[in-house]
């Protein structure tokens, strides 16, 4: 029980039945079905909350690739978010869902043409700019318009962010941003084109940090930059130091605060005027949501034992591209003998599956298992993959449920041109 409450304290059993915000989850399974994400409006707001108590002057920017459910990214502007974004598609939602685009920044390594002259129409906040080339576009397009485009630049300060390689961004191998070493004369060119307008540094070193030590060290990069720059007459009116706060997905992690991530800051930010950008998502939305899913069949081979559960890679793929760790428990807990199990799902890929060696109560076919820490990265890196429909999505909010995404039917995947 107090474990669940370190993943999400709105989320507990009663009477060995799993409920979130008081709502219970098999009601839910049967009433939706399976896959089937489920949110707690309760916790994004207490997430969002903490960040803007520990940084009351800065602009928290969402990082609407977590989870860009129209309804969530409405739920976070209404609190007073602004939006990370990373393509077209996400400043189309991020204005349909009401942020304003003086509190949208772009970042990403391969904007195209398009998406480029939409956010320029659009008037963002800034474009976090990632290559030279990128910025002499934006240079000829601000003329076409006849403005000047406001840009930060991303610098990749070679920080180790002691976390899965793949979503390490800010060391000198990795495609994003410049490097802070070039960065100086970078500012120096940019301050020069017609039409563009220099207003601030950007940096984002990786995600799932649970040691916030490399921060202070790229922030010390950072501001020694900032510090340049404002000596040489280049006025930067915002430093956005990315996101990238880890969670709790493993029963032994600490997940860290924004209070503590303030704390390390707070020092090394002390003679900086330009307001700070943050630009969390994981940290809000990962342990927001559960991935429900019903047993299909069990199986024994030998000494192996699996569970074969109807959500697969489709549905969650951390699990097979990184190999990441999700706390699986039973919707319904019962005291029964533990297994050991891999907890499989019905892809035709041998790498699908939610845990491997996996010690949980034994199941039985038609029961419920929770996938905790789903909340961020789930529904939006999931697929069609095998011809199956994507899941449903459903917010509790103070007890009241709400459909947010209806579950996919075949027609929805096969669409024949006439």
């Amino acid at each position: 029980m107090e474990l669940l409450k370190e993943y999400n304290p709105y989320l507990e059993y009663k009477n060995g039945e799993l409920f979130l915000e008081g709502v219970s989850l098999k009601e839910l399974a049967k009433e939706f079905g399976t896959p089937l994400y489920v949110y707690s409006g309760s916790f994004i707001r207490d997430r969002f909350n903490a960040y803007k108590e520990a940084f009351p002057d800065a602009l928290i920017c969402y990082a609407v690739k977590a989870n860009f459910n129209p309804h969530i990214v409405r739920l976070l502007g209404e609190l007073g978010a602004g939006a990370d974004i990373v393509s077209g598609g996400e400043l189309y939602l991020a204005l349909k869902a009401g942020i304003p685009a003086d509190r949208i920044v772009y970042a990403g390594v391969g904007k195209t043409e398009r998406e480029l002259r939409d956010a320029i129409e659009a008037d963002i906040m800034m474009f976090n700019v990632e290559s030279r080339q990128e910025l002499e576009v934006l240079n000829e397009l601000g003329k076409e318009y006849g403005k000047k485009v406001r840009i930060a630049i991303r610098v990749n300060p070679d920080v180790d962010p002691k976390t899965h390689p793949y979503i390490a961004t800010g060391m000198r191998k990795s495609k994003f941003g410049v490097d802070i070493r070039e960065a100086e004369k970078e500012y120096e060119d940019a301050s020069r084109l017609e039409n563009i307008e220099v207003v601030g540094i950007h940096c984002h070193i990786g995600s799932q940090i649970l040691d916030i030590s490399p921060y202070k060290e790229a922030v010390e990069k950072v501001v020694n930059l900032y510090d340049k720059l404002i000596n040489k007459g280049i006025d930067i009116k915002y430093l956005d130091i990315g996101g990238g706060l880890g969670i709790k997905y493993k029963p032994e992690d600490r997940e860290p605060t924004p209070k503590e991530l303030a704390e390390l800051l707070k020092p090394i930010l002390s003679g900086v005027k330009a307001k700070l950008i943050l630009e969390p998502g994981r940290s809000i939305m990962g342990n927001a949501g559960i991935l429900l899913t019903q047993v299909q069949f069990l199986k024994d081979k030998g000494a192996k034992h699996f569970i074969i559960v109807d959500a697969g890679m489709n549905d969650l793929i951390r699990p097979a591209i990184y190999e990441a760790y999700h706390h699986i428990v039973p919707v319904k807990e019962e005291n029964r003998e533990k297994v050991k199990a891999d907890i499989v799902g019905p892809i035709c890929e041998t790498g699908d599956f939610l845990a491997l060696d996996r010690e949980v109560q034994r199941m039985e076919r038609g029961e419920y298992l929770a996938v905790l820490s789903s909340g961020a990265y789930g529904f939006a890196m999931s697929s069609h993959y095998n011809m199956r429909p994507r899941a449903a999505e459903v917010l509790i909010d103070k007890g009241e449920v709400k459909l947010i995404r209806k579950r996919e039917d075949y027609d929805y995947i096969v669409v024949l041109s006439s």
